[in-house]
């Protein structure tokens, strides 16, 4: 599994949870063995990837950290809000 699913992993989850695809984007920084993304979604779309309390973005983040650990890398993800 290289980073780039990473990436694909969370354009993936995205994409099934929102009403606006086109609006999905994902961007991946890496730097060593850290892996950072950044989600931007619509606004309508941001209530349904954090979830009540959170708990889908903590989701979204806890199968990212397992998938990052298959892969001996720490990833982060920051769920940016819109303009």
């Amino acid at each position: 599994m290289k980073s780039e699913s990473l990436q694909g992993m969370i354009q993936y989850f995205a994409d099934a949870l929102v009403d606006d695809v086109s609006q999905v984007q994902v961007k991946e920084y890496q730097s060593g063995n850290q892996v950072k993304l950044e989600l931007r979604v619509s606004r309508d779309d941001m209530g349904r990837i954090i979830g009540r309390h959170g708990r889908v973005a903590n989701s979204i983040r806890l199968l990212l950290n397992v998938a990052a650990a298959r892969q001996g890398k720490q990833a982060f993800l920051d769920i940016i809000e819109p303009l």
